[in-house]
């Protein structure tokens, strides 16, 4: 069986080393790259399953390096940075980024991170026209949600809020992100007005809308879909 292959993009040899360990002990191959220039070639010539990407590169910004990746790469990258700050978490996530991770980190942590990006990019199916999450299930083609065996009256809007997070279940989308994919450009501040339909929306499809199951707030940053 083929091993799923993984680059890494960071300009610590001491980093990559105890990444490659870590990977090479658990199932995985692993390519690795100490510059962004050398970090897209390397994904250029042979793209890997996922990427691991620093943001703290020595030739340029590893936001530039991902913004460039996603012209044309569509699997997972896994962000890593030593800095926590929300403004460096809303910029990768907005570039693209898969997942963020920050430095220093729990080798079991990450593990666990790469294997669910890979599993989600796995079973992501761009022609799936309904998408089941517990006992909920969205259809698609014909805007039908339920859940269970009722169906969920929903406003055009808290529809297309919901199928903008089931499209990216398992992700984090940013307050701005989805402000501009749901409202537009012009609402990309409105983080208030985002909340008040998330409270609508969880009142209609949660068991507990004080304790949700599919739409999990991540402070300070947005929501991710389970």
């Amino acid at each position: 069986m083929n091993k799923p292959e993984i680059l890494i993009i960071d300009d610590e040899p001491q980093i990559r080393r105890l990444l490659q360990i870590s990977l090479e002990s658990n199932q995985y191959k692993v390519f690795q790259a100490a510059t962004g220039k050398e970090g897209i070639i390397t994904a250029a010539n042979h793209p890997p399953q996922l990427i691991l990407l620093d943001i703290g590169l020595p030739d340029q910004s590893g936001h530039e390096v991902l913004q460039q990746l996603r012209e044309w790469y569509n699997k997972p990258i896994i962000v890593l940075s030593v800095s926590d700050g929300e403004a460096d978490i809303i910029s990768a996530l907005d570039s693209g980024a898969t997942d963020y991770i920050t430095k220093p980190f729990r080798s079991g942590e990450l593990l666990a991170r790469i294997r669910s990006a890979i599993r989600r990019d796995q079973n992501t199916n761009p022609n799936e026209s309904v998408i089941n999450s517990g006992n909920l299930s969205i259809d698609l083609v014909y805007r039908i949600v339920k859940r269970g065996e009722e169906i969920i009256r929903l406003t055009s809007t808290e529809y297309n809020l919901l199928a903008l997070f089931a499209k990216n279940e398992g992700k984090v989308l940013t307050h701005q992100y989805i402000l501009k994919q749901v409202w537009g450009v012009g609402y990309q501040t409105e983080t208030q007005y985002l909340r008040v339909f998330v409270a609508q929306l969880r009142k209609k499809i949660e068991e507990n809308p004080h304790n949700p199951e599919h739409i999990v707030t991540e402070s300070g940053v947005g929501y991710r879909f389970n």
